[in-house]
């Protein structure tokens, strides 16, 4: 599937019987017509009122507690098979609830945004996380500086650019994934703002690198914008792969809508689950 342009596995394993592995999630990425930059994991649902437990895996078998797009992928498929107009999942980031949008658009509250330095989480104190003192180049001509950072089911840096694509993230965004500043990495996120409205972004992904979009990062730069004046809450945010629309709601909660799209079904080799424990 597709979130756009976000490659997605869902893997269905709510009839149980496997599990999945950071060994096996590798594998499958590996597994021609299987790439992924996530791989969605349905397991049964562990409470009642629940549609299934996600867990969600990096190429490089790293887990994410969230992802915006293969949410929206899942809530696609399930919604599709199942005749619903809604369904509650659970993920290492909480209740997430899926609504059909009508147009081919379907909503996931992502939920609420952490900005405490200990919640990110970030290395050392800082009590302002609108910017926080990180920079790349030199220090009286910086290339890239002064970050907002928030948890939006994952820890997310943004930098404030004039033009995204005057920058090279491929370049910069293992650096500043992995710096130590960031002691579980982070995404990395250029943003440029458009109008009080639209702002355009491109995203290094944690465990994934360049990829073509990113629903949590999305959220992440739209509250970000917000909390620094840059914009409203309600945003239109550009991708490489296509367009996402964040309203961060008075609650606090984060609602984000776009697109999904399924491109093919298959099965995957049961050699890949060899000697895995059951779920």
């Amino acid at each position: 599937m597709n979130g756009i342009g976000n490659e997605i596995v869902v893997l269905d394993l709510r009839a149980g019987g496997v599990t999945v592995t950071p060994e096996a999630a590798r594998a499958i990425g590996a597994t021609p017509g299987a790439h992924f930059d996530q791989l969605m994991v349905l397991y049964p649902p562990r409470a009642a009122g629940l549609d299934a437990t996600m867990k969600i895996f990096n190429i490089d078998g790293s887990l994410s507690a969230a992802c915006g797009n293969g949410t929206r992928c899942v809530g696609l498929l399930l919604m599709a098979a199942e005749a619903k107009s809604s369904l509650l999942l659970q993920s290492d980031a909480g209740l997430l609830t899926v609504k059909d949008a009508g147009d081919g658009m379907i909503s996931v509250d992502m939920g609420k945004p952490k900005f405490g330095w200990a919640d990110i989480p970030l290395a050392e104190p800082f009590q302002d996380t609108r910017y926080i003192e990180l920079q790349i180049g030199p220090i009286d001509r910086p290339v890239l500086h002064s970050p907002s950072v928030v948890n939006v089911g994952n820890p997310h840096a943004i930098f404030w650019v004039d033009d995204v694509t005057a920058h090279d993230l491929g370049r910069f965004g293992p650096m500043l994934e992995n710096h130590p500043i960031f002691p579980e990495r982070a995404n990395i996120s250029l943003a440029e703002v458009l109008s009080p409205d639209h702002v355009r972004v491109k995203v290094w992904e944690r465990g994934a690198g360049l990829t073509q979009a990113c629903g949590s990062a999305a959220c992440a730069v739209a509250v970000a914008a917000a909390r620094t004046r840059r914009t409203g809450r309600h945003v239109r945010i550009s991708l490489p792969g296509g367009d996402l629309v964040i309203d961060w709601r008075d609650d606090d909660r984060i609602v984000m809508t776009g697109p999904a799209e399924l491109e093919h079904v298959g099965e995957l080799p049961a050699a890949i689950f060899a000697g895995v424990a059951a779920a």
